[in-house]
């Protein structure tokens, strides 16, 4: 598994992630299990903290700003690295919340360690095992934990997991095309076309394969950031 995430890592900073032995809690990362867990009402909330980090560097006073932007910011590392990992290898590694650590005050590639590299059981259905590991494994808590950080709307949050996962797709499948890696290229559509069709990402988008385009039917609040605009896949346009 290190040599296919070392080639995953070629599509981008995005797809990459530290692979390999190390004592990543003394230097500053943590499991994402950590993250989703909200039952110590005592603790601070590391997701209400990133959240509020995030606001704070784009400038906003809106906390549900910096919440939604956080939640597609990490929806897409994880994409990435697991569907780069399925197109280019025809595996899914193993990225159980408990075993992949994450550093908030690091950006792609150096916010994800993985100290323990290895693949998912094969071979499978890989979108099974994508929506396992991404969806089930990281987004639903991830989601739970975000919602209970902030007043945030459910399917603001879905639209954003499925624009993760689309913008993911248009990365990947580029490369693959310029690589000459046509059957990859392909697989990455159908992958997330599937994907796309299922709970709960199904409704939250269209993706169109001619165009490799997607276009989400919510927003993800990017336009309140001052002089932020509007996002090439928002239903504003």
């Amino acid at each position: 598994m290190d040599r296919t995430l070392r080639d995953v890592a070629e599509v981008g900073p995005f797809f990459a992630v530290r692979a390999g032995p190390g004592e990543p809690h003394a230097l500053g990362y943590r499991p994402l299990a950590e993250l989703y867990a909200t039952d110590a009402a005592d603790a601070p909330d590391p997701v209400r903290e990133r959240a509020a980090d995030v606001a704070a560097r784009l400038g906003t006073p809106e906390l549900r700003v910096g919440a939604s932007l956080a939640f597609q910011g990490l929806a897409a590392r994880l994409w990435s690295v697991a569907l780069g990992a399925a197109v280019l290898a025809g595996r899914v590694p193993d990225l159980a919340a408990d075993r992949l650590w994450w550093n908030p005050a690091l950006t792609a590639p150096d916010d994800l360690w993985l100290p323990d590299p290895s693949a998912l059981p094969g071979p499978v259905d890989l979108a099974g095992q994508l929506a396992d590991t991404v969806l089930a494994g990281h987004l639903v808590p991830l989601h739970r934990a975000t919602r209970e950080a902030c007043p945030i709307a459910d399917g603001l949050l879905w639209g954003n997991a499925g624009s993760a996962l689309a913008g993911s797709v248009r990365v990947l499948h580029t490369w693959c095309v310029a690589q000459g890696r046509t059957a990859q290229a392909r697989s990455a559509l159908n992958l997330a076309a599937r994907l796309l069709r299922e709970p709960p990402l199904n409704g939250t988008g269209t993706l169109d394969p001619a165009n490799v385009g997607f276009v989400r039917r919510s927003c993800c609040l990017y336009y309140r950031i001052p002089g932020g605009g509007l996002c090439g896949d928002c239903v504003l346009r």
